[in-house]
């Protein structure tokens, strides 16, 4: 199954997760990241913009995932990381105008459905860079 799908799925509701956790952990069970537990929880302050409504937590839940996947020990070991990260987000604001929480979940946000576009197209532009940036 892919990300995107998983997130489609309603896997957040269901898992109770906010939207930096559905990334890490959907990522975690699509790509066999071998995060455990404690390492998933990294993302749970992040949900809501970092409780601040700034950056959405579902992108920052996206560079974990970029940074699990392609940094060889840390950041300044891997400087594509930091371009694939850029990119990553450029892509995201392009396509739905903002990477902010606040202003996405003005924009985007139902009752009915929450953040789930948002956190779907989070799903959706990171699985194809991951897939162009490995080739598959």
């Amino acid at each position: 199954m892919r990300l995107s799908e998983l997130v489609d799925s309603g896997y957040m509701k269901k898992k109770d997760l906010n939207c930096a956790e559905t990334i890490l952990y959907g990522a975690n069970e699509v790509y066999g990241l071998g995060l455990d537990p404690r390492a998933l929880k990294l993302a749970a302050g992040f949900g809501g913009g970092m409780g601040i409504k700034a950056t959405c937590g579902a992108l920052t839940g996206a560079i974990m995932v970029l940074g699990s996947i392609f940094a060889k020990e840390k950041g300044h070991d891997t400087p594509r990381l930091k371009e694939l990260c850029a990119e990553f987000l450029e892509e995201y604001r392009r396509q739905m105008g903002s990477i902010d929480c606040e202003v996405l979940k003005d924009r985007y946000w139902t009752k009915r459905r929450e953040c789930h576009g948002v956190v779907l197209k989070s799903a959706e532009i990171l699985e194809q860079l991951i897939a162009k940036e490995s080739g598959s």
